[in-house]
């Protein structure tokens, strides 16, 4: 089902509409996937629309693109204050962005020198991604045949288009075998992450997740999900996780900005703990909700109000 239209796209510091946003089909991008890109939501709150970690995606979105040598013509500043007015534009009172940065139509060749940069950001409504019913009773998940690439083939710390190629194959064999979701093993065999998500484990009260170095994203809501677990007095850890280790967990979730926090209730048809949504991811996800949509005191400065001029931490 394709995203529900919104009125306006930002690109290159304009407001376009959203039918006239269009590439070239010899674009760099469409041949070598030479495109970093975020996941941004904005929740609805008492105060008006709220966008979640804004500066700290806009940071990630130049990191990426840092990465592959790509020079982003804009700020983080910018950027942020740019995605405030695009919800305002747009009149959403929650949804999704999707900041891109691509190397657009230029040179032919697999070296991208010449291509312009082109950077687009675009906002529509969206709801669960792993359905509306996961985040209460959990979902059912699989490990992957497919691994996550090596870190010395494509850079897992970059939010690159082309590395959701192998998220796809994960994704896609998970649903061909009757699974919401695949989980990622690294090239060692190690668990590495969801094919769009970072994944916890509950162990005897602690809370564990892969290092970064086992070729996981430096997930925004993963940093969220610590730092939570550290203001409710939860012990986490980041440890190198074996697969089996997943089986005989108390808990585990996937997190991240599409899937929020959403339990798993069984891996490869293993019942995990219970089979539904343990003490401690519940506690967990209680307390990002309540922050998240306002209803508790914004302490650690996540939300950018859509209605103030000036993104959170800007100043």
């Amino acid at each position: 089902m394709p995203f529900p239209k919104t009125e306006k796209i930002w690109h290159n510091g304009k407001f376009i509409n959203w039918d006239d946003a269009k590439i070239h089909v010899l674009s760099h991008v469409v041949s070598y996937g030479s495109a970093v890109f975020e996941g941004i939501r904005c929740y609805e709150t008492p105060q008006g629309p709220a966008i979640f970690r804004l500066r700290d995606h806009m940071q990630r979105l130049r990191n990426s693109a840092y990465i592959y040598r790509i020079e982003s013509p804009f700020t983080v500043d910018q950027l942020c204050e740019a995605n405030l007015e695009l919800i305002r534009v747009n009149k959403l009172p929650s949804g999704y962005t999707r900041p891109v940065i691509l190397r657009g139509y230029g040179e032919a060749g697999v070296d991208p020198h010449g291509c312009p940069i082109e950077v687009y950001m675009a906002c529509h409504p969206w709801g669960k991604y792993l359905g509306e019913d996961g985040h209460k009773i959990g979902v059912d998940v699989c490990v992957s045949s497919w691994n996550r690439p090596a870190p010395n083939t494509l850079p897992q710390m970059a939010k690159a288009a082309a590395n959701y190629m192998n998220s796809q194959l994960i994704r896609m064999e998970a649903r061909a075998n009757g699974y919401v979701e695949g989980i990622a093993l690294d090239s060692n065999g190690q668990v590495s992450e969801g094919s769009g998500e970072n994944i916890f484990l509950v162990v005897d009260g602690t809370l564990i997740t892969p290092p970064l170095s086992n070729s996981a994203l430096p997930g925004i809501t993963r940093h969220t999900v610590m730092t939570i677990a550290r203001d409710l007095g939860i012990p986490v850890a980041e440890q190198v996780i074996p697969r089996e280790m997943i089986y005989i967990a108390d808990e585990v979730f996937f997190c991240g900005t599409a899937v929020e926090i959403t339990p798993i209730r069984s891996v490869d048809r293993i019942k995990i703990g219970a089979g539904e949504r343990g003490p401690i991811t519940e506690k967990i996800q209680d307390e990002f909700f309540a922050l998240v949509e306002g209803r508790k005191a914004d302490r650690h400065n996540w939300l950018s109000n859509v209605n103030t001029p000036v993104a959170a931490g800007t100043r």
